[in-house]
């Protein structure tokens, strides 16, 4: 049943991909670290004024949080973002040489970085696929299909790894975004255009 859901949902959206705009490594961290809470949307409307104010990690260190914060409120839950992103800022100089690392273990070492972050950064920065990046897109669809029956992302992506094949981890972290803002959205889910209604145990689907 797997491989036809995959299936599917890569003819639905065959142009999935990550939706964050960036240019290197360091502005996809700090834009994934904004998008806790928020939209990609929203934080595209936020990182060209901040990407072109703060460009290394040395800048983001030596930033004043207050403006910081000013920088990055419209991401909403603006203080706990902006205190972590310029704490894993001073980490990455004093331990990385200012460089974001791509490891699983350095990444979830810095300050506002889980495995769901990493995992984008890794894909995303530097092509190396570690996992699935359980967001609430990826959560509620799971739960939905029946992959997964835990509210826990480290539950859920296990879960995910052990019956998705390897070579489709990387596009799962795509087409569960796209397919959970287009169709198998939070309150009114769109069953009966859905690709994969068929396959779909509705686990928590709204009446």
């Amino acid at each position: 049943m797997i491989k036809k859901i995959i299936e599917a949902l890569e003819k639905e959206y065959p142009d999935a991909t990550c939706s964050l705009n960036f240019s290197n490594p360091l502005e996809l961290m700090v834009a994934v670290i904004l998008s806790a809470q928020s939209t990609d949307a929203m934080i595209n409307k936020i990182t060209p004024r901040l990407f072109s104010e703060l460009k290394t990690a040395e800048d983001y260190a030596n930033c004043d949080l207050k403006h910081l914060e000013e920088l990055v409120k419209s991401s909403g839950f603006y203080h706990n973002k902006a205190k972590n992103i310029k704490e894993n800022c001073k980490m990455l100089v004093e331990k990385f040489n200012g460089e974001v690392p791509h490891t699983m273990e350095e990444l979830t070492s810095l300050p506002g970085v889980g495995r769901k972050t990493a995992n984008v950064v890794l894909l995303n920065a530097f092509d190396i696929c570690e996992g699935i990046a359980v967001d609430t897109h990826a959560k509620r669809i799971s739960n939905r299909l029946g992959l997964s029956d835990s509210d826990d992302p480290l539950k859920i992506e296990k879960d995910l790894l052990q019956k998705i094949p390897k070579q489709d981890w990387s596009k799962m972290n795509h087409l569960f975004v796209y397919h959970g803002r287009a169709t198998c959205t939070a309150s009114k889910p769109k069953c009966d255009i859905c690709c994969v209604n068929r396959y779909c145990e509705k686990n928590g689907v709204p009446n």
